[in-house]
């Protein structure tokens, strides 16, 4: 067998990664084009293991240690788009590229908790406590 074959398939492999890791909007789409792309480097990484008759088949060793952390990376990317996907409700990369908080929260008002509990009574409550919410009292 001839080693263009692999090789063209594996560059064909990489390119469709490629691809859908630039043009997709969705992360999991984005993760199954990094799939992809390490797939192209196994092919090739066995291809070459097979042309070069290596005895130690170190190809096919750093192949097994490539599909090992594939499947490690996998799990964990879909973990962190399971836990975007349920805090913001969508797993649009478009949407998801302000991920570190903004200066919103700087801009808000004080809601004057530090000035209630330093007042002491303003709260509503006797002796210097707040007065507890329903949920509050429920749960103690």
């Amino acid at each position: 067998m001839h080693l263009a074959y692999p090789a063209v398939l594996a560059a064909l492999l990489f390119c469709v990664g490629l691809y859908g890791v630039l043009a997709r909007r969705n992360a999991i789409l984005v993760l199954m084009s990094v799939e992809l792309m390490l797939n192209a480097v196994n092919l090739n990484l066995v291809a070459f293991d097979v042309w070069l008759r290596d005895t130690l088949h170190s190809g096919q060793a750093l192949t097994l240690f490539t599909i090992a952390i594939a499947a490690a990376e996998i799990g964990i990317g879909l973990a962190i788009v399971l836990a975007v996907h349920r805090n913001r409700g969508t797993s649009d990369i478009d949407r998801l590229r302000d991920t570190a908080e903004t200066d919103d929260a700087a801009s808000l008002p004080d809601t004057g908790t530090a000035q209630t509990h330093a007042a002491g009574t303003t709260a509503g409550g006797v002796g210097g406590a707040p007065r507890m919410t329903k949920k509050a009292e429920a749960t103690t």
